[in-house]
Formats: structure tokens, sequence, C-alpha cells
């Protein structure tokens, strides 16, 4: 027990340090055929405001802060490609391959796709990528003409793919979107929707009240959301900050047991000779957040008494996930979640090098 508690105060006083430090990632962008240097390619790191493009060698530097990242490189008519990076990655030499444009529009022309599918499903789409939220309604896709929308009889499913990357403006939260839309799953049998791709995040200008208002408004989106959860559990702070972690009864699916240490080495222990943390649950989680109640919309939208005094997430972890001390946590198709947490979308969503006011 004292061991593990050790453990805990290295990790937390560790990532502490670590959250103020940075480190510098350099590389190349090329050709994959000629070699030649790509000139004005965009590098960033995904679901963060931290970017830059290569210079007239095709080379470029980010200076990053401490944590893990998945780093993206996209040039027009190419194949964007994402490498995973962390304070030891050493130079970089990406080799971006031209895109199949012929490939791309047969896809786009297939015998599947919906006449009017923006008329038809646009609403649906924005409600389960942006979301339905208060952020929600503040939050705009700006070219809706990029998505294609598509009916696959067969597995009785509904996908949606995005010719550009769409252009989003979240005034709620002060940022503007540049989201490559990798593809857009709902199916109908589970009820399941997924979606991936690449964000990058950029400010937007303001006057000082209305940039008082976006700090207001992205305090309260962390407080509670998935980022801060993966942190505090990084940081061994789960209870202190909030958080309450139930796991489903191996005897009886409708009830969960508390669980009494979130530390305990059968759901979370060190990654090799890292500072990463890994946590794992056999079964399905509750996740209670207990410092905020839940909004009155999303009490009203699942039918949800008002008396609700806490938010709830329903999470099935399929392997186990690394978390770095920034947040980022991967990977991320194996954490899947019901419940209040999966009601905050893109509109919601905040960037990895996103910290509070202490």
């Amino acid at each position: 027990m004292q061991k593990r508690h050790f453990f805990a105060l290295f990790i937390f006083l560790l990532g502490t340090v670590a959250l103020h430090a940075q480190y510098t990632i350099r590389g190349a962008i090329l050709d994959s055929a000629s070699r030649e240097p790509l000139v004005g390619a965009s590098v960033f790191c995904q679901n963060t405001t931290l970017g830059t493009t290569t210079n007239r060698e095709g080379q470029f530097s980010l200076e990053l802060k401490s944590g893990g990242y998945d780093l993206v490189f996209s040039y027009t008519g190419y194949l964007t490609q994402q490498v995973r990076i962390h304070e030891n990655t050493g130079r970089l030499e990406i080799l971006l391959v031209k895109e199949d444009k012929n490939l791309g529009e047969v896809v786009i022309k297939s015998s599947n796709e919906v006449k009017n599918g923006w008329e038809k499903y646009g609403n649906f789409f924005l409600d389960n990528f942006i979301g339905s939220t208060p952020y929600a309604a503040l939050t705009d896709l700006k070219n809706p003409e990029a998505l294609h929308f598509y009916f696959l009889k067969k597995s009785n499913k509904l996908r949606v793919l995005a010719t550009d990357p769409l252009i989003i403006e979240n005034r709620a939260l002060g940022y503007n979107l540049r989201y490559q839309l990798d593809s857009f799953v709902y199916n109908y049998n589970s009820d399941i929707v997924s979606y991936r791709g690449y964000c990058f995040y950029s400010e937007m200008d303001g006057s000082d009240s209305i940039k008082h208002v976006w700090g207001a408004n992205r305090a309260n989106a962390y407080y509670g959301s998935k980022l801060q959860f993966m942190r505090s559990y990084y940081d061994s702070t789960l209870a202190e900050d909030g958080w309450m972690i139930s796991l489903l009864d191996e005897n009886d699916d409708k009830r969960f047991v508390k669980v009494d240490n979130y530390y305990d080495t059968t759901y979370y222990g060190p990654v090799d000779s890292t500072t990463d943390v890994e946590i794992w649950y056999p079964r399905k989680i509750n996740i209670a957040y207990l410092k905020k109640r839940p909004e009155a919309e999303y009490l009203k939208k699942f039918g949800l008494p008002k008396n609700v005094l806490t938010q709830l997430s329903y999470v099935d972890i399929l392997n186990p996930i690394i978390i770095k001390e920034n947040g980022y946590y991967y990977d991320q198709k194996d954490w899947l979640s019901q419940g209040y947490l999966s009601w905050k979308n893109l509109a919601d969503q905040l960037p990895y090098d996103y910290l509070p006011d202490r």
C-alpha cells in the first residue's frame, strides 16, 4: 500500500513539473517518389492549437508542451499521415504519398450516396458530431457542402465522408476548428455513433470582455470532461477532483460496485520505465463526476428526472489504455462511452494544450 502511494505521489509531482516543460520535434516532409521537399506542408498536433508549416527545404520545427501527441502531416494532393510522438521521439523524415484522385472520385460517385443527403441527415450529423449542448448552439459548420452521405443497406449503417476539411466556428469557446473528417458512422442496429479525423484548433480574435467569457466557458467545459478525467487519473487525484468509479458486478449485470482503490495494480500501473500510466477495467465502469449537476438540456434530451445530481457515464475499455501527463491517451478507439460524456461532442471539447487557470 505504501509503495503504491509513493508511486502515485512520484507521478503527481513529476507530472506537475512536466506539464510546464517543453520539448522540440524536428523533421522534414518529402515526396515519397522523388524525395523532393514539400514546401508549405502542414504539421500539427491533433486536437491542439500547436502547428506549423515546412520551409523551403521541407523542414519543420515545433515546440511542444510535455506530453504525448498524434502529429499530423498533410499537403494538398497527398495522403495525410499521422505519427504518435513523445519527448524521446527523434528527428522525423515523413514521405508523403500522392493521392489517387480517381479512387476518390469512385467513392464520391458511389451508388450508395444519398441524394439530398444534407437535407435528410444534416441535423442528425450535427447533433452527433458537433453536439446538442448549449455550446453546440453557438457552433457552426461553415462548409456543409463538403459532406457526402451514404446509406449501407447490408450493414444498416449511415456513413459520412468529406471532400474537404470541415471549417467549424465555435463562438462559445473562442476557437476556429479545421477538422479533416476521415469518416463518421452511425450503426442503426446498435445505436452507436463513431467518428474519427484530424482536428486543429486556432484561437479566435476578440475583445477582452469576450475573451473573459471564453475563458469562463472553457473552464466550465473542462471540469467534468474526459480530458480532466484522464489528467486526474494520471495525477492520482481522482477523488479530490470529484470523480468516482464503479465497476459492473461480475455476477449481476445491473449492479455497479464502487471501486475502493482506483490505483490498485489490477486497474492501474506505470508503463515500463516511462512516466506514462496504464488503466484497464475487465468490465463496464460507471464514471460519476460529483462536483457538477448535469445540464437541463441533457436531462430533457434523455428523459431523465430534474433531480439527478451527478453526471453519469458508462464506459467500456476494450484494451488497456495509456495516459500521458497532458491527458492524451491511446488507443482512443478502445474507449467506448455512453451517457453524459458521450453527449459532449466537438462543441464542448478542448485542445490537449489547454490548461485551466489555477
